[in-house]
């Protein structure tokens, strides 16, 4: 995906850089997913099946007034595949959080069997100095309950495993967590993770770059109570 007065002091180098390295999910975990933007490109949808691709998270938004040019496109296309489809948004911290709420809801239509959506919540250098916890804490709040709401499914958080532990540790029990981690399964201190993208470099038929690969921490059932939970038809 895309590439605070309190200080947060020694660890903000972690978060500064990522690997490309791929960690190899357990074969245990065999519902995978992908996740792309218009960084991609023009994406060859019908070479994507739905067998091999459980789900799939595409770019919808970022900040107050950003959308992905690509989105409704790819939107469009991968729900005539008959993929799982559902949308993200890039959470900027320095925004307000209704307006960006406001910003992806003007942009993902409501859809019954779409996937739950997504705040990608990570590190901004640009309001380092600018936020307080509880202050980036509370427009998180704003947003993802605004999203609840509109679309009646609980959103999904896609983080790094330092900025969880950092920030949302202890906050938003009920919400599931997407971790990114390419060096080895993260783990969390406090909970399970829900979905976890272990790589930026994967090769997929239909797509002409790197994409981000993902996995379900569970079994078919467990994917299929998931949905279910999630009033996704």
């Amino acid at each position: 995906m895309h590439k605070f007065r309190k200080t947060f002091g020694y660890c903000l180098l972690a978060l500064l850089g990522t690997t490309t390295i791929a960690a190899t999910p357990d074969p245990q975990f065999n519902i995978r997913g992908m996740d792309a933007s218009h960084h991609q490109g023009q994406i060859n949808w019908r070479n994507i099946s739905p067998k091999n691709m459980q789900f799939v998270y595409l770019k919808a938004s970022e900040g107050g007034d950003y959308t992905d040019p690509r989105f409704q496109e790819n939107w469009l296309s991968a729900r005539e595949q008959g993929l799982r489809v559902g949308a993200y948004h890039v959470f900027r911290l320095c925004r307000d959080g209704k307006v960006q709420a406001d910003n992806f809801i003007h942009t993902v239509p409501k859809k019954s069997n779409s996937l739950p959506p997504v705040l990608d919540l990570e590190y901004d250098s640009a309001c380092l100095a600018q936020l307080q916890k509880d202050q980036l804490l509370k427009q998180i709040q704003v947003m993802h309950d605004r999203l609840q709401q509109h679309y009646g499914k609980t959103p999904i958080f896609y983080t790094t495993p330092n900025f969880y532990h950092m920030i949302l540790m202890g906050s938003f029990q009920k919400t599931p967590i997407w971790i990114r981690s390419y060096q080895a399964q993260p783990q969390l201190k406090d909970r399970k993770w829900l979905l976890w993208q272990y790589s930026n470099q994967g090769k997929i038929s239909g797509i002409n770059t790197a994409v981000d690969l993902n996995v379900f921490q569970g079994n078919a059932q467990d994917w299929k109570n998931f949905l279910k939970a999630q009033g996704v038809e």
